[in-house]
């Protein structure tokens, strides 16, 4: 609009008042910055709506010794789901071996993980706190004990203890690693997506960030990125990156970045699917997101330039960058500039900008919330039968989404200036997979009131 605007005007386009010039402009440079910013993820989300590919490999499938690997912290409630539906997985037993880095727990998770045949390390060290610590803690003792070394695995699948996978997981995962990825993500799913709106809100963007921007990323042969849990890693790469030495608040983002910067692929494979808890209140998903809020900004301080200086040798160091990217500024000055400009022209008499700054004040919102409308649409849609919830809850939650994102924008003001530290999120959810696929919600439900009794 502002170019075509240009041309049409010869480069200088008549206003009425400089106020209304100032208006016009900041509203369609916005639009422009973010057009520019996020167009290729508009076409991410037209190709990943049309298909979900799946790896393909040539000949034979080599299965490799797997290791998986849990990071948990008083999980006494959850974890024993998750090693059974490990050990339920069609993946030959004698290639598997379960980790678990007990961390600063307080309670029987370590005895329930040895019970369940896993290998049990525990770590006490209440200074340097967080996954990242506690993941390096767990392959530093593995990869230097000589006790270990015969049932060191060629690749490692990282999990959170909250997490239940589905029974061809590892399987898949093998797949993709054995046609050459060293790093693989996979299909993230809600234990609770119908709890209410913020459990969907959390559901519909993993759910979004799995078919629309990994399956495109996928499909068109760019780097994917891993997201917290359900990923694979190789021994090689771990041990390249020192044991996992990634120690922001989103280690998970500063790995992909690291191996995005290093030229190398994260793979997507979208049959490997597996469930993962979310916050049910407020206050917990308040906390949880401004650890990826503020840690965003860390990986976006530590690889901002060298992101930018990779822009023409890879795409993947863009797609990275506007991932990292604090856009929700350019929304929050939005919001702050044009009533500000309303106010100023009120002041002034000036009755006809205070509308004209008021109007693109709701026309910004309006898009906002467009936007992220379509995007839990089109999951809805496409992912309608993977949605384990009430129908009229997916339809609800649809209209909520938008809510749910927008509320990160007082968080990422808010953990500018506030020191942000990694706490532990409550789990609670001790559900199986065929619990959650057979009745959904329902069995939540339901299980919660015979508790009650």
């Amino acid at each position: 609009m502002l170019i075509v605007d240009l041309i049409k005007y010869g480069g200088k386009i008549p206003f009425e008042s400089t106020l209304q010039g100032f208006i016009y402009y900041f509203t369609q440079i916005v639009a422009l910055v973010f057009f520019i910013m996020y167009l290729h993820q508009m076409f991410y989300l037209i190709i990943g709506t049309i298909k979900h590919c799946k790896i393909k490999k040539k000949g034979d499938v080599i299965r490799h010794k797997i290791g998986i690997v849990i990071s948990a912290r008083n999980e006494s409630k959850v974890i024993g789901n998750l090693i059974d539906s490990v050990w339920a997985n069609d993946y030959p037993k004698e290639l598997l071996n379960i980790f678990v880095v007990a961390d600063n727990c307080t309670d029987d998770t370590a005895q329930i993980c040895r019970d369940k045949g896993c290998i049990v390390i525990e770590r006490f060290n209440t200074e340097l706190i967080g996954k990242g610590y506690a993941l390096n803690y767990l392959f530093s003792n593995l990869h230097s004990e000589d006790q270990y070394s015969d049932i060191l695995p060629e690749a490692y699948i990282i999990l959170d203890a909250d997490n239940v996978i589905k029974a061809n997981y590892i399987t898949e995962m093998n797949k993709a690693f054995d046609s050459g990825y060293g790093m693989v993500t996979s299909y993230r799913n809600s234990k609770n997506f119908g709890k209410n709106w913020i459990t969907s809100g959390y559901g519909y963007w993993f759910l979004h960030e799995a078919r629309h921007l990994n399956n495109s990323r996928m499909m068109l042969h760019t780097s994917c990125a891993i997201s917290g849990t359900g990923f694979l890693i190789s021994r090689e790469i771990v041990t390249e990156y020192d044991n996992w030495n990634f120690f922001t608040l989103t280690e998970d983002i500063q790995c992909s970045t690291a191996y995005a910067l290093s030229g190398r692929k994260v793979g997507y494979c979208s049959t490997a699917e597996l469930y993962d808890e979310q916050p049910e209140t407020f206050k917990q998903s308040w906390k949880q997101r401004e650890r990826w809020a503020k840690g965003f900004y860390q990986v976006f301080g530590k690889y901002g330039g060298r992101l930018i200086a990779g822009f023409f040798r890879r795409f993947a160091c863009w797609d990275i960058f506007t991932t990292i990217f604090p856009a929700l500024f350019i929304t929050l000055i939005t919001l702050i500039a044009l009533p500000t400009a309303s106010i100023v022209a009120v002041s002034m008499g000036d009755t006809v900008n205070a509308w004209y700054s008021f109007i693109s004040l709701l026309i910004s919102i309006a898009f906002a919330y467009g936007t992220m409308f379509l995007i839990s649409l089109l999951v809805c849609i496409t992912e309608w039968k993977k949605i384990y919830a009430p129908w009229w809850k997916k339809i609800l939650y649809v209209f909520t989404f938008p809510l749910f994102m927008l509320t990160y924008i007082p968080i990422s003001v808010v953990v500018l200036f506030k020191k942000v530290e990694w706490k532990p999120i409550v789990h609670s959810e001790s559900v199986t997979v065929n619990e959650i696929e057979s009745v959904g919600e329902c069995v939540l439900s339901q299980k919660k009131k015979s508790k009650k009794k």
